[in-house]
This record gives structure tokens, C-alpha cells and sequence, in this order.
């Protein structure tokens, strides 16, 4: 009853749906693009097995990364098929792998959309990356016979309360999955406490993500171009966090120092290029890749695929989403390149992590953004303190690594 209910509502929605695809296109046109997926209306496709994992956008997407590689290596004859909900999903997907895989946007949530989705591409199992549960999905998967397994599972308080206010609906959700591998034992028991069954402790695969040499060589020739200038790097972020950063930076004084700002979202490239320009900011964009000049205080990283780069060419940086209640970006691809962090008060999303990483030394709370300018001042005159972090940095990301191996664990041998 409770997932006829949520059927009924799902409905109800999807005219909204549209306009919402309609609203969002205003500013990304790729929203407009596959949209017949979204209802279940699919291209054709080989006759090969097929792995199928879902990543709903970027950070997902980026944290499959070790798991398709291991995929490929266990199951070489097989092709990987990825669904998003986003069209930065999708966009990073394809910057990622290419060709290699295959992708298509998920179908809303309707019973019919979903049986329809499992028949026409029939995978052998399914992944769900992180915490994303779909009612209908799950139950089309449980009476297909197809094992799907919830992983890197992360569920935070907030996320908990949510899902609890519809208990029926969230257990027999949970309990359709045959295994789910947690990336914390808090998140275990936060699921475990929702009705979840068969949870594995088996840690964050976004540790496992190595720096791709040639974004490092990247970050080199970048490190090359600010011309020995002190940088620091505001990765991925938010709505109204920047406004903050530049208010902040430009009261205490840039003074030679060079401001490399990447939002989160590409949508938002052009208005925080205005908003620095606006504070009078002398304003470069990486995507015009010219050198950067002595008198330009903010590089806007307009690129895609490029924070690994971003990362190795700092002197530090901050860590977006953390400042504003965000939940906090992935702090993880930082600390593996030996980038000091800053890291905000908003911390939900990377919650162990972020303690970890600030109780080794690999990062510093800040608790607002004329702490975070003050804290980034003091760094950048303390070579000393910068090593040190960078090394407890590299040492916390090797710490942590083997979530993957510990997932693939969880594929029975009859799903082989």
C-alpha cells in the first residue's frame, strides 16, 4: 500500500517534471536532450551482458570511477551501462570514459517506466552508487530476479529523518536490495535502523581514485603559468559561497596572490565570473587557456575534468559546500594530491572524512570566510605547516584505500 501511494504521487508529479526540465533548459539546454529516457524510451542496444551502475550526477559518476575499472578487469566481455539523472552526470560520464560505456538517463519512477527500463536492457546486476532510493525501481529489480546492491552507501542524520517519516515505504526499499556495502559504520547503522539488511562496512571508494598522471602533469604546466604567485584554490563551490570568499578576500587585501575559483555547478561559470568582476576583480577564465597575468587576482576554472589539476597547481585550498549548509564537496581527490584543506562548518556529506582529516593534520576548520581569508593568509606565509599537511594528507588518502576491493566482495559467486 505505502508504494502505491508513492506511485499515485510519482504521477501526480510528473507533469511538474516536464516543467521542470522546461525551467532548468532556460540555463542548460542539455536538459532538453534524451529526454524520451526519462520516460522510459530507450535507444537500441548490442546483445552483450551487461553491468549497469547508477550514479544520479557528478560526484557520483567520478566516485564509480575504481569500481568500473575493476569491473572491467573481472568481466572483460561484459559492456557497463550508467544512468544519471543529471545532465553534469551525464557530461562527466562521458568525459571519464568515453565510448567505453554506455549511458542513458534513468526513467522517473513509475512501475512501468522501470520494468520496461530492466527488459530492454536485461543487466545481470546493478550498482547504486552512494544513497538514492527509488521505490519502484528497486521492486521492478526484486521481481525481475535481478541482484541489485546499494554501494559506497553513505546516509546522513538529516537524510535518516527523511526517510524515516515514511518507514513502510523506506524498509521495504532498503530490504529489496541484496546487499548494501556502507561507507562508515555510522551509515550502517543509520540504515540498519531504517529496516536495512545484509550492510557491510566496506569504507569510501573515492579513496581509491588515483590522481591520472597527466592531470598532474596538468597541475605542473598550471604551477608553471602562475609564475611562482601564492595560489589558492576554492573548489567546487556553492550558490552564495563565493559572494562570501570574494567579500572576505577582497577586505583583507589580495595583494599578489592569485584566487583560483571552480564552482560546482557549470551552469554558474558566467555569474561568478560577474560577481568578481562586479567587486571591481581584475577576472581571467581558464577556458580561454592564455597565460595569466601578473595583474589578474581571479582565475575562474571553467573546465571540466580538471580538478585533479586544480588541486596539484595550489598552494591550498578550500574545500566548497562546507561553508554554507551544503554538506561539504569531496575532500578526498585533495588530500591525495598533498593539498593542504580548509574546510568548513557544513561537513554532513563527508562527515568522518572531514574529522579524520582535521585530526591528522591533513586540514583546518574554518568558521566562516573571514576565518577561512585569515587562515589562507597564514598558510601562505608557512611553507613549513603546508608540508607537514601535505604529507598527513597523503598519508590519510592511503590509509583509507580498498573500498573497492571490499564492494566487489559483496557480488555473490552465482551473480559471477
Amino acid at each position: 500500500m505505502a508504494r502505491f501511494v508513492y506511485t499515485l504521487a510519482v504521477l501526480a508529479l510528473l507533469p511538474w517534471a516536464v516543467l521542470h526540465l522546461l525551467w532548468r533548459a532556460r540555463r542548460q539546454p542539455e536538459y532538453l536532450r534524451h529526454w524520451r529516457e526519462r520516460f522510459g524510451l530507450f535507444p537500441a542496444v548490442s546483445p552483450a551482458p551487461t553491468l549497469w551502475l547508477h550514479a544520479v550526477s557528478v560526484g557520483e559518476t567520478r566516485a564509480a570511477q575504481p569500481l568500473v575499472a575493476a569491473l572491467r578487469a573481472r568481466y572483460p566481455d561484459h559492456r557497463i551501462l550508467f544512468t544519471h539523472m543529471t545532465p553534469t552526470g551525464r557530461a562527466t560520464s562521458e568525459a571519464l570514459f568515453g565510448d567505453s560505456v554506455e549511458r542513458i538517463y534513468l526513467p522517473y519512477d513509475t512501475p512501468w517506466a522501470m520494468r520496461r527500463f530492466i527488459c530492454h536492457y536485461r543487466p545481470q546486476f546493478g550498482f547504486i552508487m552512494e544513497t538514492e532510493l527509488w521505490p519502484n525501481l528497486i521492486a521492478a529489480c526484486r521481481q525481475a530476479g535481478l541482484p541489485l546492491r546499494l554501494v559506497n552507501a553513505r546516509l546522513s542524520e538529516r537524510s535518516a529523518r527523511r526517510y524515516a517519516r515514511f518507514p513502510a515505504l523506506t524498509r521495504e526499499a532498503l530490504q529489496g536490495l541484496v546487499a548494501i556495502g556502507a561507507q562508515s559504520a555510522d551509515d550502517a547503522a543509520r540504515l540498519e535502523a531504517l529496516g536495512a539488511q545484509q550492510v557491510s562496512v566496506t569504507g569510501n571508494i573515492k579513496f581509491d581514485i588515483e590522481a591520472p598522471p597527466q592531470q598532474l602533469e596538468l597541475g605542473r604546466e598550471l604551477r608553471a603559468r602562475w609564475a611562482g604567485r601564492p595560489v589558492w584554490l576554492a573548489a567546487s563551490t556553492r550558490e552564495g559561497e563565493e559572494a562570501l570568499i570574494l567579500n572576505a578576500w577582497q577586505q583583507a587585501g589580495t595583494g599578489k596572490t592569485l584566487l583560483v575559483l571552480v564552482p560546482r555547478h557549470p551552469q554558474r561559470f558566467d555569474e561568478v565570473a560577474q560577481l568578481a568582476r562586479e567587486r571591481g576583480l581584475a577576472v581571467q577564465r581558464r577556458s580561454d587557456n592564455a597565460a595569466v597575468a601578473q595583474s589578474t587576482q581571479v582565475l575562474i576554472g571553467d573546465s571540466m575534468g580538471e580538478m585533479f589539476a586544480f588541486y596539484a597547481s595550489a598552494d591550498l585550498a578550500f574545500i566548497g559546500g562546507s561553508l554554507l549548509d551544503f554538506g561539504c564537496q569531496n575532500l578526498i581527490e585533495a588530500a591525495a594530491c598533498g593539498t593542504p584543506m580548509l574546510v568548513g562548518p557544513s561537513t554532513r556529506n563527508f562527515a568522518e572524512a572531514a574529522r579524520e582529516a582535521i585530526a591528522c593534520g591533513a586540514a583546518i576548520p574554518i568558521s566562516d570566510a573571514t576565518d577561512l581569508v585569515s587562515q589562507v593568509n597564514a598558510l601562505l606565509a608557512d611553507a613549513a605547516s603546508r608540508a607537514r599537511m601535505a604529507m598527513a594528507g597523503r598519508a590519510f588518502a592511503e590509509r583509507h584505500r580498498g573500498a573497492t576491493a571490499r564492494t566487489l566482495a559483496l557480488i555473490s559467486p552465482a551473480a559471477r
